[in-house]
Order: C-alpha cells, then sequence, then structure tokens
C-alpha cells in the first residue's frame, strides 16, 4: 500500500489541473497525435544557425583577407600563335605525309606538290647559266686578242715615230748641203717627201693605236654586259630551285596538324590553305576583362585559372601583358557611337596571361577552351621577357 499512495496522490493533482482548467476536449478519432520532439526540431535549426553563421564569418574573413584583392572573369579562352599552311607553287598535290591531329617536329616534311615542272626549270636555268659563262670566256678571249692588237698597234706607232725622225734629220742635212752646193734641189725634193711620208705613216700608227683602245674598251664593255646577264641568269637558276624547294611543305615549328585540306591529287594554287599547324607548346590565356577591372591589372601579377575542361586541376597564370584598345576597336565593324543615339555598355579590354611551361608542355591546353581567371591584384612580380620564336 505504500507504494500505491505517491502514484494516487499524483493522479489526483493532474485530475485538479484538468478540472481548473476547463472541460477537456477529446481529440477527434483518427487524428494524428502531435509529433513528439518539437525541442529536437528546435536544436536542428539553432546548429543550422550556427552553421550559417560559422560559414558567413569564415566567408567574410576569406574576402577580407583574399577575396577583395582578386579580380575575375569567365570570358577568357585558351589562346595560341597558330599557323595556316599555304603552297607557294602551283601544281599536283603527290603526297600528304601526315594526318590530321598528328604530331610534327620543325623540318618534318607534311606535303609534296608534283616537282617535275620545277625541276625541268631548274635544269634550263642551269644550260642557260652554264652559256652565258661560255660567252663571257669567248669575250674575254676576244679582250685579250684585242690587248695584242693594242701593243702591235703601239709598236707600230713607235717604228712609225723613229723613221719620221730620221726622215725630219734627213730633211735638214740635204738642206744644209744644199746650201753649201753640195746637194742638187733634187735630193732635197726627195728628202722632204720622205719626210712627209714618214711623219704621215705616224699619224696612221696613232690613229691605229687610237683604234685598238677603242675596240679594247668596246670588248671590255661586252664583257661586264655579258657578266651582269650571267648575274640575271644565276638569279634565275636560284629562283627555279627555290620554286623546286617550294614543292616540299614542311614544318615550321613543332606542333599539332588539324584542319587539313590537302589531299593527293588535288591541284593548288599558291596561297591555298593546305592544313593548320598548332603549337600547343606556347598556348597562352586571353581574358576579357570588363574595362572597370583593367586599372588593377599590372603586368607581373599571379592568377589562378580553371580550365572548363580540367575543372579539378587547378593551374597558375602569370598577366603578361594588356591590350592597347578594347577588343571592339579591332573587330571588323567597330562601333561607331558618335551618332548621338548609343547604348553604353561595359567594353571588354583583352588580357594576355602566360601559362608555366611545365603545364603548356603537356599539350592538354587547347586553343579555345574556356578558363575562368582570377587575379590576384596585391603584387605584380617583375615580368620576364618574352622568348622569341
Amino acid at each position: 500500500m505504500k507504494r500505491i499512495e505517491p502514484a494516487l496522490d499524483e493522479k489526483l493533482a493532474a485530475d485538479g489541473a484538468a478540472a481548473s482548467s476547463g472541460p477537456a476536449v477529446a481529440p477527434p478519432a483518427g487524428a494524428p497525435s502531435p509529433p513528439p520532439g518539437g525541442g529536437r526540431k528546435r536544436r536542428v535549426m539553432a546548429a543550422a544557425l550556427i552553421v550559417a553563421a560559422g560559414l558567413g564569418a569564415w566567408k567574410g574573413y576569406h574576402w577580407y583577407t583574399h577575396g577583395r584583392f582578386l579580380v575575375g572573369t569567365d570570358d577568357a579562352y585558351v589562346r595560341t600563335e597558330t599557323a595556316t599552311l599555304a603552297a607557294r607553287v602551283a601544281g599536283h598535290v603527290a603526297r600528304v605525309a601526315v594526318g590530321d591531329n598528328a604530331r610534327v617536329e620543325t623540318g618534318d616534311l607534311l606535303v609534296v606538290i608534283d616537282d617535275g615542272d620545277y625541276r625541268l626549270a631548274v635544269t634550263a636555268a642551269q644550260d642557260r647559266a652554264q652559256t652565258q659563262e661560255a660567252t663571257i670566256a669567248r669575250i674575254r678571249a676576244q679582250a685579250g686578242a684585242q690587248t695584242a692588237g693594242v701593243a702591235q698597234a703601239e709598236a707600230q706607232l713607235r717604228g712609225a715615230a723613229a723613221d719620221a725622225t730620221r726622215a725630219a734629220l734627213e730633211y735638214e742635212r740635204a738642206v744644209r748641203l744644199k746650201a753649201a752646193t753640195f746637194a742638187t734641189q733634187q735630193r732635197v725634193d726627195a728628202v722632204q717627201a720622205d719626210r712627209d711620208r714618214t711623219a704621215a705613216a705616224r699619224e696612221t700608227a696613232q690613229a691605229a693605236v687610237a683604234a685598238a683602245r677603242a675596240n679594247l674598251a668596246v670588248v671590255e664593255a661586252q664583257i661586264v654586259e655579258a657578266s651582269r646577264v650571267g648575274e640575271e641568269l644565276k638569279t634565275a637558276l636560284d629562283k627555279a630551285r627555290r620554286d623546286l624547294g617550294f614543292t616540299e611543305i614542311r614544318a615550321p615549328f613543332a606542333g599539332i596538324v588539324g584542319n587539313k585540306a590537302a589531299q593527293p591529287g588535288q591541284y593548288v594554287q599558291p596561297g591555298a590553305r593546305l592544313m593548320a599547324l598548332v603549337p600547343l607548346e606556347s598556348v597562352y590565356i586571353e581574358a576579357n576583362f570588363k574595362e572597370t577591372q583593367i586599372s588593377r591589372l599590372k603586368p607581373g601579377q599571379k592568377a589562378s585559372l580553371s580550365v572548363d575542361a580540367f575543372s579539378d586541376r587547378p593551374m597558375e597564370g602569370v598577366v603578361e601583358s594588356v591590350a592597347p584598345a578594347s577588343g571592339a576597336q579591332f573587330s571588323l565593324l567597330p562601333p561607331e557611337n558618335a551618332t548621338g543615339n548609343f547604348t553604353k555598355i561595359v567594353q571588354r579590354v583583352p588580357v594576355r596571361l602566360r601559362v608555366p611551361a611545365d603545364v603548356a608542355r603537356q599539350g592538354l591546353l587547347r586553343p579555345g577552351l574556356s578558363v575562368v581567371v582570377d587575379v590576384d591584384t596585391r603584387e605584380a612580380a617583375p615580368a620576364p621577357a618574352l622568348a622569341r620564336r
């Protein structure tokens, strides 16, 4: 009985409290009983509020210490200096040595154009050059003969001059003898005629020397002319050889072949596109920042790169340079806002970011891939000099 009395007292106290509060209303039949554990829900909400407050505090701290220094854009893409290889001579494509997406090294053979006509052109140019060399040799021989002719004419002039001198002395002697009545007039007349004849012979010899020298000058001029013609033929030969060399298209640098259009048997003209060559090891990022952001950008600043194709592989880059004008200025039809009727649009300015060499050598970044860029504007390291290819 002692154990039951406390229980009865508690029941009587509960009945009295219920009676004082009013008549009890029985819950309708089939109504669900209120779920127990309302305190548990409040505890979960409180915990969620605490977590949200902590997360907000952490976000605020992260923004204050790091985020407010970041300048970012998702308008960024992988770029590289792609080369479009074209034919430099006309002809039929004899062979295509590579396929699409093939990796090639500098100097590798890519396309061969039929070189039959160009080999014949080289042979013809060589024959013309050799013929001209023979012509020059012949003219040089003529110059040698003409030089000998000049020497002969000069010798004849010296002989004629000696005869003229002797005849003049004979005439003077004959005149003196006639004055002393030791010579007749006939003798004087004969000596005078001999003097005049030798003087004329000397003049003839002088003219012969002048003519021989003039002929030698003409021959020497012919040598110069023939030599210049020979140089022209050598230039033509070099061009023929150069055209022959153009029948083999080789890789100007290492890269990946893409957009191949050359096919065996195809006739191509100079300038016809054959294929593209993409140097994956020299890729870079071109990020288009808003004009309101570029004031904080400087060469040498570090940037985090997130390539959409490889979002699980964070990368780092460095700001290399800022374009001298907005992208719209380099478009085919730049906007003309001087009409007075325009809509102001925030312009984008291309910014070039350098990719680490070890990342570029992996060949994962392909031109055209989308990138998200965040530049840390707190520091700017000295930008290294650009390597020349």
